[in-house]
């Protein structure tokens, strides 16, 4: 043992240990070393054997040939009875059986060859003792966990039952006697079983709502819950979305990347919009779904992973099917069950409903607590076709709070659109207007017009005569002759702000 006594251990600074038979070297690597490190030495692995016993070593840095034992050899026995001491074999000698023996067998971290160049063993040795910080971060953190398991246990119930509460059938909103029972009633049930499900629907129905409640009420609901939108990007980069990609798989593969299928192993995988995907792109995924098992691009290695999978589209896919856009075998696998989401025109008792909640979500994101519907406001939702549904119904009641007085949403709040009580063609504001007729007389047609377009003013202007009558170009009295016509007149006192 050479200069062990030398040096004192600082608590501050992490011990490293130099076993090498020449002095020379023995003084370089302390040189090199002592600004960041406690360093003490030994000439052979008897003297080294020693310090070890005596001394909490981080790092160890071995020459690989010296008298009596080599460095390997030795790191063996290291690495048997001192586990958390970092080993790093430095030698002047390429040869590939040691280097190999040496990783596999002494648990080597790193292999520097001489001359090694000062700024290189630093950081190797730095490294080397961030490694062992981590790894004993890593022992507490699971001593902590077995102690804390049941805790753990509590809250991860806890937050299943947060999540199933938010995400539960009972928050897909609905009135008494909905369209939407029969369908929640058969997605619940569906739910508990390893079925793949297909959710139909129009855009903005709630499908990926449907999809998390199935996913929160089934076995799976403690894992994780991943969508894809496969209409949002290209097939070349869908593939890489989905099932990952190596380093250097394609321009840009700057790093690995794992894929989304991966990342839902265990849970449940929507892919929203499958319609959208080409047949090239079908087959991949068909291969996945059968074998369960995927291949990153740029892979030769086979990944298994465990998905259940929920997919849906606004088309209708057994028309795509018999068109030859859409692979007949996909098409079998992912349709297990298949549920039909009624677009919002075909569920008028759900709207005022529907509409509350969403308010209250907008208002609550705003800062615009206790927001509310006049009556007016609620006849022209209930007047209104909907075509963009649930979401066209969000984004309209936001614009209608932020454009608003006070957070009270009134007719006039809404975009002309739904004071028109039309989407695309002419519809009245709501079953209390006069309709537009597909048949009768001029006259006939022309007075439902006329009614439509003055209840539309009324509404904009909130039964304010004077201000309808100036933008019509009508005396107060002409305007209000027309609105007793229509049977406007007698709804006006009650839909007035």
């Amino acid at each position: 043992m050479n200069a062990a006594a030398d040096a004192e251990e600082d608590i501050d600074r992490p011990l490293v240990l130099v076993v090498d038979d020449e002095r020379r070297s023995q003084e370089a690597m302390r040189r090199t070393l002592e600004d960041d490190f406690c360093i003490i030495t030994a000439s052979d692995t008897a003297a080294a054997r020693e310090l070890l016993g005596r001394h909490a070593v981080a790092v160890i840095l071995c020459d690989q040939r010296m008298p009596g034992q080599s460095g390997v050899d030795f790191l063996k026995e290291v690495r048997a009875a001192w586990p958390e001491v970092v080993r790093v074999v430095i030698s002047g000698y390429a040869d590939s059986e040691d280097i190999i023996a040496g990783v596999n067998e002494a648990g080597i971290y790193q292999y520097v060859l001489k001359p090694w160049v000062p700024q290189h063993l630093l950081d190797t040795v730095r490294g080397a003792v961030e490694a062992q910080r981590l790894h004993r971060g890593l022992q507490r953190l699971d001593l902590d966990l077995r102690a804390g398991a049941p805790a753990l246990r509590a809250r991860l119930g806890d937050r299943l039952r947060q999540a199933k509460s938010v995400f539960g059938f009972e928050r897909i909103v609905r009135a008494g006697g909905s369209p939407l029972d029969g369908v929640c009633a058969m997605a619940e049930r569906v739910a508990r079983h390893e079925l793949s499900v297909l959710v139909l629907g129009e855009s903005g129905t709630g499908k990926e709502l449907m999809a998390r409640a199935i996913h929160y009420a089934s076995p799976r609901g403690g894992r994780p819950f991943v969508v894809e939108n496969c209409a949002a990007i290209p097939d070349t980069l869908l593939e890489s979305e989905l099932f990952g990609h190596k380093r250097g798989a394609f321009t840009g593969a700057s790093e690995d990347h794992v894929g989304l299928i991966q990342r839902a192993d265990g849970g449940t995988l929507f892919l929203d919009e499958i319609g959208e995907t080409s047949p090239l792109f079908q087959v991949k995924l068909l291969r996945v779904l059968q074998e369960g098992e995927l291949r990153p691009v740029g892979s030769a290695r086979t990944v298994p992973v465990d998905v259940r999978v929920i997919a849906a589209t606004h088309r209708k896919l057994e028309d795509e099917v018999r068109a030859g856009r859409f692979r007949e075998d996909l098409y079998y696998r992912i349709a297990g069950v298949t549920l039909q989401m009624p677009p919002l025109r075909e569920r008028p008792g759900d709207i005022v409903p529907l509409a509350e909640r969403l308010l209250a979500d907008a208002a609550a994101a705003l800062g615009l607590p206790g927001a509310a519907f006049d009556d007016d406001a609620r006849a022209v939702l209930m007047g209104y076709p909907w075509p963009g549904n649930i979401r066209e119904l969000g984004n309209e009641l936001a614009r209608a709070l932020a454009l608003g007085d006070g957070g009270r949403v009134r007719a006039a709040d809404f975009s002309p659109r739904l004071l028109q009580g039309q989407a695309g063609a002419p519809r009245t504001a709501d079953a209390g207007a006069a309709a537009l007729p597909a048949q009768g007389t001029l006259q006939e047609r022309l007075d439902a017009i006329e009614a439509m377009l003055l209840r539309e003013v009324m509404l904009r202007h909130r039964w304010n005569k004077t201000r309808a009558a100036a933008e019509l170009g009508l005396s107060r009295m002409g305007l209000r002759a027309k609105l007793v016509r229509f049977g406007l007149e007698a709804r006006s006192a009650g839909e007035r702000h």
